[in-house]
């Protein structure tokens, strides 16, 4: 798996180059996301847009990054598919992170011809 990030906007995204995050792949997951955010701004975003699909391992791996930001941190997620938004959904995750449709939606501003702000 690979992770690419950018800075922005007093934000740190991070895009995951991947089209899966299941058990083959949590815990790779983690380390990464551990390098590429610590340490780091205060908002992270996570860009899901390249993955369809993810299983518990890779729900879990998530949320175990945001906790791994600690206090007065935040993760954020921009991007999800249909697929993965309805797992974030099913297992009301979506009550625990901000989600976001699109990267551009995550940092308005990003895209010039973005509204900006809106969530899913």
């Amino acid at each position: 798996m690979t992770l690419t990030t950018t800075e922005t906007d007093g934000a740190r995204i991070i895009t995951v180059n991947a089209d899966r995050i299941d058990a083959a792949m949590a815990i790779q997951f983690k380390e990464d996301m551990r390098e590429k955010t610590d340490p780091g701004p205060e908002r992270v975003i996570l860009d899901l847009s390249s993955v369809t699909f993810i299983d518990s391992s890779g729900l879990g791996a998530i949320v175990a990054a945001m906790k791994q930001l600690g206090d007065g941190r935040r993760l954020d997620l921009a991007g999800l598919t249909p697929m993965v938004e309805k797992v974030f959904r099913l297992t009301r995750m979506d009550t625990v992170f901000t989600l976001f449709s699109s990267l551009d939606d995550a940092v308005p501003g990003l895209d010039s011809g973005s509204s900006g702000g809106s969530c899913l």
